[in-house]
């Protein structure tokens, strides 16, 4: 079937090469970079002008076949060229502090609460129109602290945030702003 000289291509990769030696059903290949690679050979076609192919399709064919179309998705929204990518602060308590497994729950959702407001405030004193806080979903004791946090400050508004990028566990946060 194939004969030292011959030139082939792997089916499942795009590496072309040339037969160097055939052993049993196991054939070694020069690539054209050079590199001796060993494929079965069912794993090879003949290509070029070789008269002697007894195949009755092509490599190219049976690539298209073996890809899955990808789905064509496109962005209706056009965004601003000035649109500011929203900061997103993350309360884990394990994104937080080194050393939690000792901590009691209080101490855990105490220093959650008080690193929320640390950005909220420093989303206010910056101006920053929007922000999320992301709290997971758990129990929901953190993301109820946070609203009841939340619901104390004058210009203040949020929402759950965005479903497809951070599921039930992050709360958008907006700033009114006095101009």
């Amino acid at each position: 079937m194939f004969q030292v000289g011959d030139k082939v291509s792997v089916l499942d990769d795009d590496i072309d090469g040339v037969v160097v030696s055939i052993k049993n059903q196991e054939v070694t290949i020069e690539t054209s970079d050079g590199f001796l690679l060993t494929f079965h050979t069912n794993e090879l076609i003949k290509t070029g002008n070789s008269a002697a192919i007894d195949f009755n399709f092509s490599k190219a064919k049976v690539i298209s076949e073996k890809e899955v179309p990808k789905p064509n998705y496109s962005n209706k929204e056009k965004k601003s060229k000035k649109e500011v990518p929203v900061p997103d602060f993350d309360l884990h308590i394990e994104k937080l502090v080194k050393n939690y497994k000792a901590m009691s729950n209080y101490d855990i959702l105490t220093i959650q609460t008080e690193t929320a407001k640390k950005y909220i405030d420093f989303a206010i004193r910056n101006r920053i129109p929007k922000i999320v806080l992301i709290h997971g979903v758990g129990d929901g004791v953190l993301k109820s602290e946070i609203n009841f946090m939340l619901g104390r400050y004058d210009g203040v508004t949020f929402q759950d945030a965005n479903y497809q990028k951070y599921g039930l566990g992050a709360t958008e946060v907006y700033f009114k702003q006095n101009k």
